[in-house]
């Protein structure tokens, strides 16, 4: 038994499909195989079910692959184990990011990490809250950046920063609000992220509401902040932004731009990794770089932190 085949198990656990596992593990389909078969041989039991379309793994199979994972996660360990000692920081790292963090705090970071650390090649994803956790417990993604607490068992989570929520309201909105608290909210007047973001589930609990009212005639829903605030310019209705993506909005939009009241609404945002701590030293090499930049752009004290998973 090898390190390379239980890889090569795992692949083919993860795609179900023996000629892209191959492609994902850069040999031919014959090779990586015929190193199954030798390791079914060996352990004298079927890890797939090759009858099945698509492939499936049998039982005891399944057994196989979870323990698959831990060892192949601990023979890295010892290869980040070396790294350190050696002081090198790089190779592959994949880390995920939500679509609501990813536009405004990339940019922010990117061009420092890379020159600081040219030998990380830096693989970036953009992906939701639940794909990031699915990932990572597959170890599918090193690290990924993420509104929180999530409250997984096996992943960990390092504050990088705290990100207020903004209301955007056009001046026919306003009504003379100089400042915002949750009872000036009508969550059936705020065009929203479409499902799926935890920032829409962020705004659902500051409204405290677990649900749009299904007997409106108009519900929107978008992808967006800039197709939110487009919308919003054009009269259908106000919205709620992170802070950090209002830095970049033009002056005239800046004067649509109103503040909760202390303690403001916010997001915490966090680095979050596996509990095994593989490539630690990267991930702590991205918080030092990601805290560093973000510190200058949001110095709030006074917030209070609005989960990004629904209440029920």
């Amino acid at each position: 038994m090898t390190i390379t085949q239980l890889n090569y198990v795992l692949a083919v656990a993860e795609h179900l499909n023996f000629t892209v596992a191959a492609e994902k593990c850069f040999v031919t389909q014959p090779t990586l195989s015929m190193q199954i078969q030798k390791l079914e041989e060996e352990l004298e039991i079927r890890i797939f079910d090759r009858n099945k379309k698509p492939i499936q793994l049998t039982e005891v199979g399944k057994k196989i692959v979870e323990q698959a994972k831990s060892i192949v996660n601990e023979a890295d360990r010892i290869k980040d184990i070396v790294e350190q000692q050696k002081g090198f920081i790089g190779g592959d790292f994949k880390i995920g990011i939500i679509p609501t963090i990813m536009p405004t705090l990339l940019p922010m970071f990117l061009k420092n990490f890379i020159r600081k650390y040219p030998k990380i090649n830096l693989i970036v994803e953009e992906h939701t809250t639940d794909e990031i956790i699915s990932r990572l417990q597959k170890g599918q993604l090193d690290a990924a950046i993420a509104a929180t607490p999530l409250n997984e068992n096996d992943l960990k989570e390092i504050v990088l920063y705290y990100e207020p929520f903004v209301g955007y309201f056009p001046s026919e909105f306003r009504n003379g609000l100089t400042e915002l608290s949750p009872n000036d909210l009508n969550v059936n007047d705020i065009l929203l992220l479409q499902d799926g973001h935890c920032f829409t589930n962020g705004i659902l609990n500051i409204c405290k509401a677990s649900k749009l009212d299904q007997s409106q005639n108009f519900e929107l829903t978008s992808g967006s902040f800039e197709t939110l605030i487009g919308l919003a310019n054009e009269g259908l209705g106000v919205t709620l932004l992170p802070y950090l993506h209002t830095l970049n909005l033009s002056e005239k939009d800046k004067k649509n731009i109103i503040e909760f009241a202390d303690p403001k609404p916010s997001r915490e945002v966090s680095l979050i990794f596996p509990k095994n701590e593989l490539k630690i030293h990267i991930v702590d090499a991205l918080r030092q770089t990601i805290s560093g930049v973000v510190k200058g752009a949001i110095a709030f004290q006074n917030i209070a932190i609005i989960s990004p998973k629904l209440n029920r």
